[in-house]
């Protein structure tokens, strides 16, 4: 049985929850309380080594051993204890935790379900990877809440294989939502690094519990982020990898400078929660992109970089936005903008972009002004498929550009704009900080032709344009006063037509 067959399974639990009145955008959040028992168990039994073991009375034994009411009110008891566990990490997984079933017999029927799965084929893959499968399904479906703006997987992989993080180095998501960027991170190290055996002790023990930190501000999302944390042997300190709070706060504004951040920062104003209340950013904004950009700019450690996903209006936003958009590229070296297809959240229509740079210039980590010389831009926007479900985004969408890109994380390598086509019709060119600055430094720059939309130049003259449009309204006008006529509604489109020619100053005689 495939990974994705399982989290398929997974998912049709949610049924079962369905017929108890638990609704549609609360269903991961109760399936997880009670899989993530499970999956700890399963665990246990195959790696000694696993430290959060969940207490006695409170493990998938003391479930599957019982049924009705006393299952319900066991089960309700449990949730209860977990959130109370002297392992403080524990302890944050299920703070403030409870159930909302209401029937015995689907408790009893998700126990028995979960029980059923082919877990030898889950631990096959690893059960982190399994989980987080989950959570991407949960964000196709529903479409709501934090799921709109779910990283796709395969771009967070691109965007790691850009940034190469390093054993030692500290990895900062001040958005985490669910830790899709840090566990890529953390995945790519284990990748390079035997799975952290060929590290000292030390360092492997560094590796996991401090070098990667996350905010999220909404306490259901951190608990997800935190039981994907741990399935992937990512402990974090005694607040788990990821802490709640808010990165524009003050929270944020205690984090120490790291070496490498990762962010999709939430799309949207202040007005939905989570808005800027920190004193110590330079330019003073109600747009949580243009603050998150500030906050990731700041928190790099000299020579530090960082990948951030941000839409279109932070490229262009006048004021404040171009305020932030100049600090930041005299204090970093801002070398490369990808500009992603539509369609590939699941937040319809968003347009967006990935800002790859580094804290101060090439040169000298230290710099802090006049950074960026150059900008490359990769459009991956123009003239690509409608991405969806029939047309899923893939790594194979990236590979050209990561081919672009280069090996150097920074952006140093020898790149050329000939890639798909030579000069304008390249999808990625270079432009000069000069030529930035003649565009008012706005960084929405595109130069390729959208092949289904007409050129300007080929367009018939305005006046021919307003006399199409005037001879289809008359049509139709015609057509309406027809059908008017054969309804028996002779008197009202007289009417009708009266008002319009007072409108258009005709005069219009009676019929006889």
């Amino acid at each position: 049985m495939t990974q994705s067959d399982i989290v398929q399974k997974l998912w049709n639990l949610c049924d079962i929850l369905r017929d108890d009145g638990i609704n549609y955008s609360d269903y991961v959040t109760e399936l997880v309380l009670l899989l993530f028992i499970k999956m700890e168990y399963e665990q246990t039994q195959s790696d000694s080594r696993f430290a959060h073991r969940l207490p006695e009375g409170a493990r998938w034994p003391d479930l599957t051993g019982k049924s009705g009411l006393v299952l319900l009110n066991h089960y309700r008891k449990m949730l209860l204890e977990l959130g109370q566990s002297h392992d403080p990490l524990i302890a944050a997984i299920y703070a403030d935790a409870q159930t909302r079933l209401k029937e015995p017999r689907h408790l009893e029927q998700l126990v028995r379900n979960l029980d059923e799965l082919d877990w030898f084929s889950a631990k096959q893959d690893g059960l982190g990877d399994l989980y987080e499968g989950l959570l991407e399904k949960n964000a196709g479906e529903t479409k709501s809440g934090a799921g709109q703006y779910f990283t796709p997987r395969p771009l967070i992989d691109s965007i790691i294989r850009c940034i190469q993080p390093q054993p030692g180095e500290t990895v900062q998501d001040p958005a985490a939502g669910t830790a899709g960027f840090l566990i890529a991170a953390d995945a790519y190290i284990k990748q390079h690094t035997d799975e952290l055996f060929e590290l000292p002790l030390e360092k492997q023990l560094f590796q996991r519990r401090k070098a990667f930190i996350g905010i999220e501000l909404v306490p259901g999302t951190r608990r997800l982020a935190l039981m994907n944390c741990l399935l992937h042997g990512m402990e974090g300190d005694e607040e788990g990898v990821v802490r709640l709070g808010n990165a524009l706060g003050q929270t944020g504004a205690s984090l120490p400078k790291v070496d490498v951040i990762l962010s999709n920062p939430p799309f949207g104003t202040a007005k939905g929660g989570g808005g800027p209340t920190r004193d110590d950013l330079t330019y003073k904004t109600s747009n949580k992109q243009l603050a998150f950009l500030q906050h990731i700019y700041r928190g790099l450690k000299p020579g530090g970089r960082a990948a951030v996903v941000l839409p279109d209006n932070v490229l262009f936003e006048a004021g404040v936005g171009t305020d932030v958009r100049r600090d930041l590229l005299d204090k970093c070296n801002l070398h490369t903008l990808l500009r992603l297809p539509t369609g590939i959240f699941y937040a319809q229509g968003v347009k967006t972009n990935v800002l790859f740079f580094q804290k101060g210039s090439p040169d000298d980590p230290y710099q802090s002004e006049g950074c960026t010389k150059r900008v490359w831009i990769y459009d991956l926007r123009t003239n690509m498929p409608s991405f969806g479900k029939r047309t899923p985004f893939g790594a194979q969408h990236l590979k050209p550009f990561e081919d672009a890109y280069g090996s150097d994380p920074n952006g140093n390598s020898p790149r050329t704009e000939n890639v798909e086509g030579a000069g304008e019709t390249s999808r990625f060119r270079c432009f000069t900080r000069e030529q930035i600055r003649e565009r008012g430094d706005s960084l929405d720059i595109s130069w390729l032709k959208d092949a289904d939309s007409l050129d300007a130049a080929d367009l018939p003259a305005p006046e021919v344009l307003a006399g199409e449009a005037m001879a289809e309204l008359t049509e139709a006008l015609r057509e309406l006063d027809q059908l008017m006529q054969a309804l028996g509604a002779g008197d009202e489109a007289e009417q009708q037509k009266r008002m319009l020619a007072e409108v258009m100053g005709f005069e219009v005689g009676t019929g006889a």
